[in-house]
Formats: structure tokens, sequence, C-alpha cells
């Protein structure tokens, strides 16, 4: 253990490739004073950061117990503690529900969901021994307003906002703040990852005369208009520092439309749902 590290809270944040929400978060933290534990399933995505003594890398993969364990062992035995979890590795999954590969969707879930358990699981001993830290689970406004070709990501976001809740009253016992934060339309590389998962897709039956159209929804969140992740990663990390951190934390573009659209009546949401995809 490095005792100086003591003086400084660890933070340990999944899904750090640069270009995404985690690697602008990690960033953040430690311009905040912050030990930060990136990680992502291959360091050379986040090669920027190796030479910065602020930043411990790790190679995780969320989806394996084995490596989600041997990271946490890692850095409680470098570091003798975790003070904030960040949960944000996430996979995008685009297409047409009563076709796609059921392979698919248990691997978006496996990942979203799974693994932000998986991290919980192996993180809280060690915050509960100390009756202290926080636990950050990256959901989406998406969760809000379930639309075509997106359903099964919606699906985990919404899954993880619903544990997320539940959560933080489990472990307020414990000292342990459990805090979801809710993104609108940040800009990061998950457009580019989408259309990756999309192209290993097969070709749809009932559904082809949609392709493009299919196609176009990973894009949905990525424009000139989105909010720069550096920005949202300041605002995040402002709020998760707090001495009484918020339980719900929205931030970035469509944020706030997103919270009012959710209150209204099924049949209004489905109304601009239908007008959204037609524009």
């Amino acid at each position: 253990m490095e005792p100086q590290d003591q003086q400084h809270p660890v933070v340990l944040i999944t899904g750090c490739s640069q270009g995404g929400i985690g690697h602008a978060l990690a960033r953040e933290f430690a311009a905040k004073g912050c030990r930060v534990v990136a990680t992502s399933r291959s360091t050379t995505a986040m090669s920027d950061l190796e030479q910065d003594p602020r930043f411990f890398l790790q190679e995780l993969d969320v989806v394996s117990d084995e490596s989600v364990n041997s990271v946490v062992s890692n850095v409680v035995e470098k570091f003798g503690k975790i003070d904030v979890l960040v949960n944000n590795a996430g996979v995008q999954c685009v297409g047409p529900l009563a076709e796609l590969p059921l392979s698919a969707m248990e691997q978006t879930f496996n990942t979203n969901v799974y693994g932000s358990m998986r991290m919980v699981q192996a993180v809280v001993p060690h915050m509960a021994s100390r009756k202290k830290g926080k636990i950050v689970n990256v959901g989406s406004v998406s969760a809000y307003l379930p639309a075509p070709w997106a359903g099964v990501y919606t699906a985990t976001k919404c899954a993880l906002h619903s544990l997320t809740d539940t959560l933080r009253l489990e472990l307020r016992h414990f000292g342990i703040d459990v805090i979801n934060i809710v993104p609108g339309a940040i800009t990061s590389n998950i457009g580019k990852t989408a259309v990756s998962n999309y192209n290993r897709m097969p070709e749809w039956k009932l559904y082809k005369p949609f392709e493009e159209i299919i196609r176009d929804r990973a894009y949905f969140s990525q424009t000139s208009k989105s909010t720069p992740a550096e920005v949202f990663a300041k605002d995040t990390v402002a709020a998760v520092m707090k001495n009484n951190p918020p339980a719900w934390f929205s931030s970035g573009r469509y944020s706030t439309i997103m919270a009012i659209v959710y209150h209204m009546p099924t049949f209004v949401k489905d109304f601009i749902v239908r007008k959204a995809m037609k524009g």
C-alpha cells in the first residue's frame, strides 16, 4: 500500500477507453485530486494516461468474474481502499427486437447490467468494512422514453436504474451512497461501437425496408449539438464529490425534456417518438 494515497480519494472507473464518457470522468476526477483507477478491456485504449502518475491503469472485462475480482484485489492491495466505484462500461445494441439474435441481447445485458452488479458485489465488502463509499451507476435518459431499434440498450438502462434505486436503500446501512447518473446526449464513441456491433448482425427479414433508419439510430445521440463529454464530466464529478451527493443526477442535451416527457400519457409519448423517427 502507498501511504500518500490515503490522503486522496481512490476512484475506480470502468469503460475508460479514449473518446468516451469514462475517459472524461477519469480526467476530471484526477483534476479534483483523486487517484484514479482507469480500466478498459485493453490498456492501449487508455495509452494517453499511461505516463500520468495520477492514474493506475488496469485491464478489466466486466463480464468476467475472474477479471473483476483480480482488478478489485489489485486496487485494494495498492491503495488499501476504494472510495468511489463508477460503473460506466456499456455497449449499445441496435436492431428490431423481433429479429435481434438473443446472443446479442444477452451480451448487452451481461455488460450493462450484470457487469455493473459484478463490480458492486466485488467492491461493497471493502466499502462496508470502512462504513464509507460511493457507488455511481451510469444510466441513460433513453430509459425515460423507449424508442424503436434500441430496445435492448434501453431495457438494460431501465434495469440499471431500478437496481440503483434498490441498492441506495440496501446499502445506506453500511454508509455507502449510491448515485444514479443519467446522461443525455453526450459526445462519445458509443455511436462508432454501436455501428461496429450492428455490422455483425444478420440481415433483417421483416425489417429489411427499415435498414437505413435502423443503422442511423446508432448515431442518434452523436450530433454537433451533443454535450461535450468534458462538460458532462465536470458537472457529474462535482455532484458525486459532494459530502451528501444527490441520489439522482442528470445532465446533458435532452436530459430536461426527456424527464418532462417521461411523465406524459403513453399515447403522447408514442406520438412524439413516431414523429421523431420520421423526422
